[in-house]
């Protein structure tokens, strides 16, 4: 069998392999961020370097993969404000912990269908409908077959 070259045209079907590839690892990189956090930047980082030579179909994907960190970024963002103002409310602490709880536990059910769904979605060579959409992608999501 013949070496591939090192560098082949976008479009390729090495190419969208190797894209597909990729976008899974950033998958698996947020989902582990649940217990590294250290793990979504990087997922973040390689999705910035590579989207602009991916397949398109791919390229939805690591678009959708940025978004999630960011919107998850900008969310924790709030959270964290939400959560000071309402301790210097002097209200009661259960309070303040209670809505961050809340909060924290709808942010990782939010991060983990995103992922499920573009992992669905990569595995199928699919790609996102709407990655720049703030829920799950465009996904129809239902519990039937």
């Amino acid at each position: 069998m013949p070496a591939q070259p090192a560098s082949l045209p976008p479009g390729t079907a090495l190419d969208d392999e190797r894209g597909k590839k990729l976008a899974a690892v950033i998958y698996i990189l947020f989902l582990g961020s649940i217990m590294a956090v250290v793990t979504a930047p990087v997922g973040v980082l390689l999705a910035h370097l590579r989207r602009r030579h991916a397949a398109d179909w791919v390229a939805s994907h690591l678009q959708f993969q940025i978004r999630t960190f960011w919107l998850g970024i900008a969310g924790a963002g709030l959270c964290l404000a939400a959560w000071q103002l309402l301790g210097w409310l002097h209200l009661p602490a259960w309070l303040p912990w209670a809505l961050g709880y809340l909060f924290f536990t709808a942010c990782l059910i939010w991060m983990v269908g995103r992922c499920g769904v573009g992992i669905h979605r990569l595995m199928a060579g699919r790609a996102i409908e709407a990655p720049k959409s703030l829920w799950l992608g465009g996904a129809a999501v239902s519990l039937g077959d």
